[in-house]
Parts: C-alpha cells; structure tokens; sequence
C-alpha cells in the first residue's frame, strides 16, 4: 500500500460530455506546459494537429535528445506523435521512424539544415497514410513516407520531384516549409516555401497517390520574405495562412493570410491577422471535422524565446474566427477559449490551471534548488518524483537530497539519503523522474528535497508552481554557495510516494 501526498506535479483528467477548453497562458500570462498522460512534457513541434477516425494527433519534431539548430554536433531526435480524444489528455505513441540510424543522422543533425515539419495526410484510395517532412540534404527539400496507421511506422518512398527548384544542387537552401492539404474531392497540394526567391510560398498539385508533385503549381502566391504556410478551405473560399516575416525559432512574428477561389489561384492580397502569432511562430492551421461543423485551428510555436533549449517551447492553439464575407478576425491571445457540443467558439475569461512553470536551467555547481515540506503522515519514503530537463551536454549527475530542515526551512545536517539520476537519463524535454530514497520519515516533521550537480557544462532545470496559500514550511530556494534566496511565490512541483508505519513494503 502506498500514500501519495504532497502531489503538485500537473494531473490531465479525460473529461467527458463537456465543452472542449484550451488554455495557452494562465492568468499571470505564463505559459502553460502541456503534459503527457505520464506527466512528461509533450515534445512535438513545428507540426500539425489531425483528426482521424475521431482521434486528434499531434505530430512534431523532437528535440529531447539535444538537436540544437546551427551546433555541427548537436544529433537528430526525430519526429514524435501523440493522440487525444478531447486535446488535453495526449498519449506519447512514440517516433514515426527510427531516426537514430546513420542515414538520418547523416541526412538530419546539426552538420545539416536539420530536418523539420512532418505533416500527415491519409489517402482514401490507397488507404495508406502519407508523410512530408521537409530536408535539406536533396533536391525537392521533402522526403516522402507512409504508413497503413496515423502513428507509424511510417516507411520511406522515393523522393518526391517538384517543379520548383528542380534543377538546383542537392543539399542547399532550395525548398522550405510546408504544409500538405486535401480538397474535397481527394485531390492534394503541397504549400511550400521556395527559398531560391527569398521566401516566396509555391501551391503544387500532387499526384493521385500523394507521393510527389505533378508539375501544376502557382509560384509566388507572396512576395518573398514569409514561410510556414497552412492551407485550409471554408465555404468553398480556399485560404493560406503564413508566417509573414520569416523568421526561423522567433517568439513573435506576424501571421497573414490570402485567399483564392481555386488552390492554383489567382490569390488575392494579403491581410495581417497577427503581429506576433500571440507569441510565436505560424506552425499550421487544421481542419478540424466535427459532427456539426468544421474548426479551424491556428498553432504557433511559443519557441522559448529564441532561447537554444527549443525542447522547452509551448504552443498556442485557438480557432480561427471569420466574419459573414470570410475574412479572418484579427486575432487575440489574451485569453483562453472554449468549443461547446455544437461547435460554437466561445472566448472566455482566463481559468484557473495549475500554474506550471518552469524554472530557470541554473542548477550546476554550487547553485542548489531546495523545496521544505511537513510530511503528512509516518512511514518510508518510497518515491520521488518531479518534472527535470537539462540543456547543454551535462558532464555529472543531478542528485537529489533529503535533508531535515531548520527552523528556517532550510536543509541542515547530514544528508537522510542520496540518489542519483544520471546525465544521459535526463533529456531537453521536461520529463518525469523518480528516486528511491527508502528512508523512514515522521508525521509533523519538515524535510527538504535538495537538486544539485557537480557538471561543469551544461545545467539542470525543473518546474514550479506559483504557491496560491502562503505556507511558512513551504519554502522554495536557490542556494548558492552560502548565500540563500527564498522564493516564497513558488513551490516546487513533486509528489511523493509513502509506505505508512504499519504496512508491509
């Protein structure tokens, strides 16, 4: 038997026959982190959101083991998938390929451009699910994949041939960005990013089978300068919404937008919808089919400002909203929004959601994280567990303290018990991790956890909640060397696992 107390880390409840919500930021403006069903971090990014056979799926680019754009040694991580069934309780369902071989290390680390953007598409008449992402170590800039399932494996086909850029050298900055769309009547585009004109987007026909272009295209549906685009239709108007500048791993970069009566054109002028895509950067607009109507959903990428560690980067995520003729409504980001049985948008005022925030990647050296806590009842001490990351190539361990605290609710004496998590164990992305203390702890007795390493590169980092009650054994610290700075508007994020006095192990 085992009593979980002390619980902060953030719990996702499959919730049913109510209103779909989604919330981006809290109500001090944080972002919020959006958890897996295990309570690890969701590490998808620069994708899409699907909708198949009634299941959402996220697909995105990975960056736990390290990719870091620009660092010649920073490997490849691949691209992930998670579904839902209501878009707040995602299940990992793990990577679309096996990237850690040497063809796509070769093809996708950091010696290269990288490799980015998977979009997925499924095929009525092949009954095959198809995959874009977009390279830089060929020709076209795609490589094509499928797979008899959403989640994979997904098995590569031959390289695509496009009309843009089909004469230039392979391994070059020729063709960006995409995004895969699907008409009504089964036929297919490719919206791409033509980088030899500086930005222009390009709308190519595919072929039947999804698997390459057919050589019909419009070409410089924009003037140059933009990329990302997310092509959707509504009431027979066909619309292309982009990132407008560019501006690769940018938090906060406009979104316009064109529409057209035809995917091949003529396209109208461009109206901005954003000045800062609420924080981030265009990623894609779904086509969400619900029973009463469609939802379009706009994501961006809140791409940690532009800080290196893109593992760490959120999303924002709302309906787009038209006016009677079927120009997009600028949008707002300040607060959150709601989706009710009949597929009707409704903004509301900001909700309360556990404030998960993560803290700054600072403890290395002689800087120390340290959370007290009364222990609620007596017993061992089974398990620890709290949300970690690290960025950088970590040389030493993250060990983890138990302590008992002094009167000021700081650690004192000699260590109860020390474990230690090794570097490789913990990735970029927040995920959960468990010690094992095995210690015996008493009802009414302060304790601390301590997080501390000896690496010299790199650094550790963990998650927090701004604490609602103020509570005087509760206190959250960074220590450095001697010095110590209570942080009382936090709480670090934990839940312990106790073996009460009385019970068998």
């Amino acid at each position: 038997m085992f009593l979980f107390v002390s619980t902060q880390l953030l719990a996702q409840k499959t919730v049913k026959n109510q209103d779909l919500i989604i919330v981006n930021f809290d109500k001090q403006g944080n972002q919020v982190i959006r958890y897996n069903s295990v309570g690890d971090a969701i590490d998808a990014h620069d994708g899409e959101i699907a909708l198949f056979g009634g299941t959402y799926y996220l697909y995105g680019t990975s960056y736990d083991c390290g990719f870091e754009w620009g660092n010649k040694n920073a490997p490849f991580c691949g691209f992930k998938v998670y579904s839902s069934k209501d878009m707040r309780t995602w299940t990992d369902k793990g990577y679309l390929f096996d990237a850690k071989t040497e063809v796509w290390q070769t093809r996708c680390n950091g010696n290269t451009y990288g490799c980015f953007r998977p979009h997925v598409i499924f095929n009525n008449k092949t009954k095959l699910y198809v995959l874009w992402i977009n390279v830089y170590d060929n020709v076209s800039g795609y490589r094509v994949f499928t797979s008899k399932t959403p989640i994979g494996p997904f098995n590569e086909v031959a390289e695509p041939k496009l009309a843009v850029n089909a004469n230039m050298p392979a391994g070059g900055l020729n063709n960006g960005d995409h995004d895969t769309f699907v008409d009504d009547n089964g036929t297919a585009y490719l919206a791409y990013t033509d980088w030899r004109t500086k930005g222009t987007i390009v709308i190519e026909k595919l072929s039947s089978d999804y698997l390459t272009g057919t050589g019909e295209v419009v070409k410089g549906v924009t003037d140059g300068n933009t990329e990302a685009p997310g092509m959707f239709k509504r009431n027979g108007i066909y619309y292309v919404v982009y990132s407008d500048p560019n501006c690769g791993y940018c938090s906060g970069t406009g979104a316009s937008y064109k529409t057209s009566g035809s995917p091949l054109g003529p396209w109208s002028a461009a109206k901005r919808i954003s000045n800062n895509s609420c924080g981030g950067q265009p990623s894609f607009v779904s086509t969400i089919k619900l029973d009463s109507g469609n939802l379009y959903l706009f994501g961006s990428d809140l791409w940690n400002n532009a800080a290196k560690n893109e593992a760490l980067a959120n999303y924002y995520w709302a309906p787009l909203r038209f006016n009677s003729d079927g120009s997009i409504i600028p949008m707002t980001c300040d607060q959150p929004f709601k989706v009710n049985k009949n597929s009707k948008v409704v903004r509301i005022s900001a909700v309360d959601e556990p404030n998960n925030v993560k803290d700054s990647c600072n403890i290395k050296g002689e800087i120390k994280r340290s959370q007290s806590f009364v222990s609620g009842t007596s017993g061992v001490l089974k398990s620890i567990s709290l949300p970690l990351y690290k960025t950088g190539s970590t040389d030493a361990a993250l060990q983890i303290d138990i302590y008992k605290a002094d009167d000021k609710m700081q650690p004192t004496g000699v260590s109860l018990a020390s474990s230690k998590i090794p570097a490789k164990s913990i990735g970029w992305s927040i995920k959960k991790q468990t010690v094992h203390p095995g210690i015996r702890i008493k009802k009414g007795t302060v304790y601390c956890i301590v997080l501390h390493s000896l690496t010299t590169t790199g650094c550790y980092g963990c998650t927090y909640n701004k604490s609602i009650k103020k509570d005087a054994k509760k206190v959250f610290s960074q220590i450095n060397g001697s010095v110590i700075t209570q942080e009382n508007s936090r709480e670090l994020n934990f839940s312990l696992a106790i073996n009460p006095a009385g019970t068998k192990p």
